[in-house]
């Protein structure tokens, strides 16, 4: 479970474009939350559940810091520099390229820090990937 401060910013980046796909929603107006589960495509076992904690009755939002004090998130890719080419087009910050032609780290709206790895065996290294430098923390 990711808790999460804007739906809209979070499905930008989760949905339109790491590529993941809405399984189920859920709203609880007793609970004042939001629960959306996603997951990759063809493999809805493996769910990752965005929380949205309604604004208190004065309209004051929860704010979440340390994105990384649980770990990460990751995710295998069929062409890692495709992913991170269609991450870029979204507006996403690489992190960590995928100099190797296997791993490459982004953080989602919220700080989160997302693996992505090549499945299978790596792809030969390619520019602009190869020489591209590390950008903030991953």
């Amino acid at each position: 479970m990711v808790r999460v401060e804007n739906v809209d910013a979070s499905l930008r980046f989760y949905r339109d474009a790491l590529g993941l796909q809405e399984v189920r929603r859920s709203e609880s107006s007793a609970g004042r939350f939001t629960l959306i589960y996603l997951a990759a495509p063809g493999d809805e076992d493996a769910q990752v559940e965005l929380t949205y904690n309604w604004p208190d009755a004065d309209g004051k939002a929860e704010t979440y810091t340390g994105g990384r004090n649980f770990g990460h998130l990751a995710y295998a890719v069929d062409d890692i520099y495709a992913a991170c080419q269609k991450l870029m087009d979204h507006g996403v910050t690489i992190n960590r390229p995928p100099r190797d032609g296997r791993m490459a780290f982004v953080r989602s709206p919220d700080g989160i820090s997302i693996e992505l790895l090549q499945a299978g065996a790596a792809l030969a290294p390619a520019e602009p990937w190869a020489s591209m430098p590390n950008t903030g923390s991953w």
